[in-house]
């Protein structure tokens, strides 16, 4: 194949739970002749969608891997990431935005923008990903095109601006107006593989021309050359095509296609759209670091296959003939039998087998070239590690990866399944940085962290069938954090004698609650009253009392410590006796900061028919939930939430009765909060007698 960077498109596809990403990218691969049959999600045949390559994706019907692929269109190479689309595997959707240029942000018809939605596209900003929306499932009841750019305007601030309009609606949807060519574009065939093109509708002449005028007036704003064109009315298809390519690339303009995926509506020109608007590899600045006199200075990579090579490793899997290494090549090329080296230890490794994915099948490869998204066996590294050529300390700025919110407490009674658990927890903690797994320091408990119930869920049942391990789950446990709420002064000294030499420090200062932040550290020492080398010391040793709170043994936030007076011994002072000074001094004084427990708050977000409206609040009332706001529209209603995490357990089930099994929610982190008085006694009632029962 060959490989022309300014043809290439390296594209996500993100969503909603639910809003139709894995059939839209099942039509583009067979559009694209990648596939010679249609599977659906939950299709009849059992076969299930290509990208759901999981046996648990397809039994449960939903993605839970990001899975690449990649495809030609009208000779341009197309590198796609399928999504998932539940708040659980949040990270999927990270590390893809991380490593792509541009994304199609898929939205339901009817449902228009959701929860999922405002993460999802506040995760593109994180990354400056620009976009092209589709609208899909119009041929649904209630779809309306219309409405779902007006909200892609008022909730996610975008300049969203129609690229075309629905011939028909509902069951009646046969395909849509082109407003750049103005004409229409109609499918039929047995998977909507014969597209015509023809004379606009005459009932929808006048419609298209004013959604033309709007569309022409938006992309006129970024484009002098059309904005002379339209005064002298002498405006061309490659104008258009220019201003509109221009303003997406820039993030200034979200063009919207429409139709329907399950319907085989719509699809062929949002690929026309993929490769008209959204950017190529050299069109995106793609940011790094460079070490420079022992000093990281921010540098931009650019795709040019002749320089140094550099590449990201995002994406991790144990397949079939060992680790499977997803790589974006940012700059230079990757051959097979290629010495690269990893600039974490700078560990020199081989390229051994180089393939392009295409969900779970590969195809091998001898070369990959700036921009190109590929796959490496045999490689040892983590998910976001930088390689390079060894000729550069260039390192690649890292994706955001959330902390964990809930945890389990996982044992298993057969002895000899132990290695095999220790195995699946070494390769799904190296795989998924959100998966986190650790040891109760008391107890010896193994204990597994994740983003949900259901997050967790899918890793426990994949230790049951990949690894055969018969797992006992403890109750989930909740991500409780304590913090401060008052100023606090100390003054401590340690001293202890056990002949010889001795161990002296003293140190004085406060500790305050810090606004924003985890932990900070103020040095305010003047004199020497305490020598410089033994302020990280006291650094050290008040962090360490950040691991286990005094109130319910977790983990302590919002801390800032200051530290201004002291003193030392010219023989007994020393590294140890400051750090038990510091110690010491929390200790004693972090009941007087009147401590208190902070609880995980959910962003709950629950859509179902309107009729359920008042079932659906009360369902939230009896946990303790605040009503952030709430809508109704087309007999559908939507009631946004905040829930403490620890009342949301099982709430799937609560929700289905108090509906009918019609309402459906999604939940992600919100904040933390203090918890109530009655709730956070309760909870050092239950930790006072964990401590008695050890």
């Amino acid at each position: 194949m060959s490989f022309d960077i300014n043809t290439v498109r390296n594209i996500g596809i993100s969503a909603h739970i639910d809003s139709g990403k894995t059939t839209l990218t099942e039509r583009i691969l067979f559009y694209t002749d990648r596939i010679h049959a249609i599977h659906e999600v939950r299709g009849k045949d059992g076969v299930g969608a290509t990208m759901d390559s999981m046996e648990l994706e397809r039994e449960r019907g939903i993605t839970i891997q990001s899975a690449a692929t990649y495809t030609e269109w009208d000779g341009y190479h197309v590198n796609i990431i399928d999504t998932p689309g539940h708040v659980d595997f949040t990270i999927e959707v990270e590390r893809a935005l991380r490593v792509l240029d541009g994304a199609i942000l898929v939205l339901c018809g009817v449902a228009g923008v959701q929860s999922q939605s405002l993460t999802v596209d506040r995760q593109m900003r994180r990354y400056n990903v620009p976009r092209v929306a589709f609208v899909n499932k119009l041929d649904r009841q209630g779809a309306n095109p219309f409405r779902v750019t007006g909200q892609l305007r008022e909730k996610l601030k975008h300049n969203a601006v129609m690229m075309q309009i629905p011939i028909g609606a509902e069951d009646k949807l046969a395909g849509v107006v082109d407003l750049v060519e103005m004409r229409s574009i109609l499918f039929s065939g047995d998977n909507g593989e014969v597209v015509t093109y023809g004379e606009i509708p005459a009932d929808l002449q006048e419609q298209a021309e004013e959604y033309r005028e709007i569309l022409l007036d938006a992309a006129s704003m970024f484009n002098d050359e059309l904005m002379e064109a339209m005064m002298e009315e002498t405006v061309t298809v490659p104008m258009i095509k220019n201003a509109v390519r221009d303003a997406t690339i820039a993030r200034q303009m979200t063009p919207v296609f429409m139709g329907s995926a399950y319907k085989n509506r719509g699809v062929q020109p949002l690929l026309d759209g993929v490769v008209d608007y959204l950017p190529n590899p050299t069109e995106v600045e793609n940011a790094g670091l460079k070490l420079e006199d022992d000093m990281e200075k921010d540098i931009i990579i650019e795709s040019d296959s002749t320089k140094p090579f550099v590449g990201l490793a995002f994406k991790l899997e144990e397949g079939r003939y060992g680790q499977l290494t997803y790589l974006r090549v940012y700059q230079g090329a990757l051959e097979k039998g290629m010495n690269i080296f990893n600039a974490r230890g700078n560990k020199k490794v081989k390229v051994g087998r180089l393939v392009r994915m295409h969900s779970d099948d590969m195809e091998d490869i001898d070369r990959a070239e700036a921009g190109d998204i590929v796959a490496l066996f045999g490689i040892d590294c983590h998910s976001g590690d930088t390689f390079t050529d060894g000729t550069s300390d260039i390192t690649m700025t890292s994706m955001f990866v959330p902390d964990p919110v809930i945890s389990y407490t996982i044992t298993t009674k057969e002895a000899k399944a132990t290695q095999n658990l220790s195995k699946a927890l070494q390769r799904f903690s190296k795989e998924d940085p959100t998966f986190r797994v650790s040891s109760d320091p008391e107890t010896g408990d193994t204990i597994i962290a994740g983003m949900g119930e259901l997050h967790l869920d899918v890793y426990i049942e994949r230790m049951r069938r990949e690894y055969q391990v018969p797992i006992d789950v403890s109750p989930p446990r909740v991500a409780y954090r304590e913090t401060i709420t008052q100023r606090a002064e100390f003054s401590y000294t340690h001293r202890k004698q056990t002949g010889g030499s001795g161990q002296f420090g003293k140190v004085m200062g406060y500790i305050e609650p810090l606004e924003e932040g985890e932990y900070e550290f103020i040095d305010k020492i003047k004199g020497g009253v305490i020598p410089r080398e033994y302020i990280p010391s006291c650094d050290k040793g008040f962090r360490s009392q950040l691991e286990k709170g005094r109130l319910i043994g977790v983990k302590v936030t919002g801390i800032r410590v200051l530290i201004n007076d002291g003193g030392f011994h010219a023989v007994d002072s020393s590294d140890i006796a400051f750090q038990e000074a510091a110690r010491g001094a929390w200790r004693e004084n972090y009941g007087r900061a009147k401590p208190v427990v902070l609880e995980p708050i959910m962003r709950v977000d629950i859509e179902g028919p309107a009729e359920f409206h008042g079932n659906i609040v009360g369902t939230i009332m009896q946990r303790r939930g605040i009503i952030i706001g709430s809508s109704e529209d087309d007999g559908f209603s939507r009631v946004e939430t905040e829930v403490p995490l620890a009342e949301m357990f099982g709430y799937s089930t609560a929700l289905r009765s108090a509906t009918q099994g019609k309402a459906e929610f999604s939940m992600e982190f919100a904040k933390y909060e203090p918890a109530p008085k009655g709730v956070q006694d309760d909870l050092m009632a239950k930790y006072e007698e964990e401590k008695k029962n050890r």
